[in-house]
């Protein structure tokens, strides 16, 4: 294993090695890794001007283009951190997330509107970007960033509505990228896609998977994401990463026929359950690629789990959820499954820590009950009255189970409801409205009822049927408390920006009625 090191280490020992390849292809341009460290540096400079010397914490405000990718170099070219701001989120949520992170300045592309009363300076430096690229080196101010400070902060959705924010230091990355880099033969010639918006870790994987190996990052653009099999072909893309919903759009238009992807090596879904018959079809279209199901809170950094399917369709194993399994652990992590009295259990909330594993939450608050310590027998809740130290596991709020020795995803413990006093898996609902003919994916979600208990609605897309027929199939199989009061076909689930489906948003459209 290495030594840890930081962003910027990985991606100038790739220039130095490989710089005439080619890094970054977006919006129609085209980077080598010598263009790309130029442009990073320009604006670095740009940075450095727009600050009065080198900022601490660089707000990103950009997709999908040459300012996002090299904005996010350059920060770490001066030994900032990252804090990637969506352009689709309300100005709102984006000013929150910038007074929460403390922000020194924002780098945002020059039309990004609403932007006038933000609570931190804007760059904006699009207009330059020719001239960096092709301009002399500036005169940095030396980062003094090591592999303890921290990489970026992400937010993520809170209990209680407010962002909780994620630091990961570049130790955590750097772990990551030890082992993964190598597991996916990674190198000159690969060509790696990056679907995911830059405020989801799993693009910090497609990033620095190519740049710390030197292979080539392509970034789709206008709908490649909804006709995967397009984008892969004309990218000639090697290896592929996507939360499993874009299988299910592709299936729904078709878009998806035997033997349609011939250049993928590797295929990685992550970011929710991918379900068997979702891995049948990408692997029927793309039947040169390994098949990789990998798991991962951004708390432990991106990913810390995976399992690798059989190559035969006939050898894969089948839990009884429909899903496939997501693994083991990765060699330098633990994991730890505990029952709700804090006993070890072969079912129950996974725990994890190691060196991926991330020091606590921005606000010190957030980790009281997300972690826990061990004693060989019992996990005791940290309380916030000592600090965080490695031997803490974090507790991922994820429900497992071992099943023939790998773990088994039973979704989220806070996905588990009671109905009538019994408490009801969600999942295993899904799987068996999935097992429905004509039914492509399913999502049963919680609604308020007319007593003021939980009652259960369900969605599906395939085809449109009776719902009695679909409700009757199910009472074939689920006793009638878990029966949905309801099922609605959908031609698409909402999706969040992260391309997960968005169960918030779907259980406000079916206790709506709509």
């Amino acid at each position: 294993m290495n030594d840890a090191r930081t962003l910027d280490d990985w991606f100038t020992a790739t220039v130095a090695e490989f710089g005439d390849q080619t890094a970054l292809e977006v919006a129609g341009e085209r980077f080598s890794y010598r263009e790309l460290d130029a442009l990073a540096g320009g604006l670095a400079g740009v940075l450095v001007a727009g600050h009065g010397g080198a900022p601490s914490r660089i707000g990103l405000l950009a997709a999908r283009s040459p300012l996002a990718y090299a904005g996010y170099l350059a920060a770490h070219r001066l030994g900032a951190t990252v804090v990637p701001l969506n352009p689709a989120f309300p100005v709102a949520r984006n000013a929150a997330i910038t007074r929460a992170a403390g922000l020194d300045l924002v780098l945002a592309h020059q039309e990004t509107p609403g932007l006038e009363d933000f609570p931190a300076p804007v760059v904006r430096a699009d207009a330059g970007l020719a001239t960096l690229r092709e301009g002399s080196a500036p005169v940095l101010p030396g980062s003094t960033a090591g592999p303890d400070d921290l990489a970026y902060i992400l937010f993520t959705s809170g209990s209680t509505g407010t962002p909780k924010g994620v630091p990961i230091p570049h130790r955590n990355v750097s772990a990551y990228l030890d082992y993964v880099i190598p597991l996916y033969d990674l190198g000159p010639g690969a060509r790696v896609s990056q679907i995911f918006d830059l405020t989801f870790d799993p693009s910090v994987r497609d990033m620095f998977l190519a740049w710390g190996s030197g292979a080539t990052l392509v970034v789709p653009g206008g709908n490649d994401v909804l006709a995967p099999v397009r984008f892969v072909n004309r990218a000639r893309l090697t290896h592929w990463c996507s939360v499993p919903s874009v299988v299910s759009v592709a299936m729904r238009l078709r878009g998806l026929a035997p033997g349609s992807m011939p250049t993928l090596r590797w295929s990685v879904f992550c970011g929710e359950a991918l379900t068997t018959s979702q891995a049948e079809a990408w692997r029927a279209a793309a039947t040169n690629s390994a098949l990789e199901n990998s798991y991962g809170p951004t708390e432990v950094t991106i990913t810390c789990t995976g399992y690798r399917l059989p190559d035969e369709v006939g050898d894969w194993p089948r839990p009884a959820n429909g899903t496939v399994p997501i693994g083991t652990g990765y060699p330098e992590l633990e994991t730890l499954i505990i029952d709700d009295d804090g006993r070890p259990a072969e079912d129950g909330e996974l725990c994890v820590r190691g060196p991926q594993r991330f020091p606590g939450y921005l606000d010190p608050a957030d980790n009281i009950g997300r972690f826990v310590t061990f004693d060989g027998a019992r996990a005791d809740v940290y309380d916030g009255s000592a600090p965080l130290t490695e031997r803490h596991w974090y507790r991922t709020g994820d429900r497992v189970r071992v099943e023939d020795g790998l773990l088994v995803h039973h979704g989220r413990l806070d996905h588990q409801v009671k109905i009538r006093g019994y408490r009801v898996e969600l999942g295993e609902i899904e799987a068996a409205l999935r097992a429905q003919p004509g039914v492509r994916d399913a999502f049963v979600v919680a609604v308020a009822g007319s007593n003021g208990e939980p009652d259960l609605e369900a969605a599906y897309t395939g085809v449109a049927q009776d719902a009695e027929i679909l409700l009757a199939g199910l009472r074939t199989s689920l006793p009638g408390y878990m029966v949905p009061r309801g099922v609605t076909a959908f031609e698409q689930l909402p999706l969040n920006p992260n391309g997960k489906v968005d169960r918030a948003a779907l259980a406000a459209s079916l206790a709506a009625g709509t």
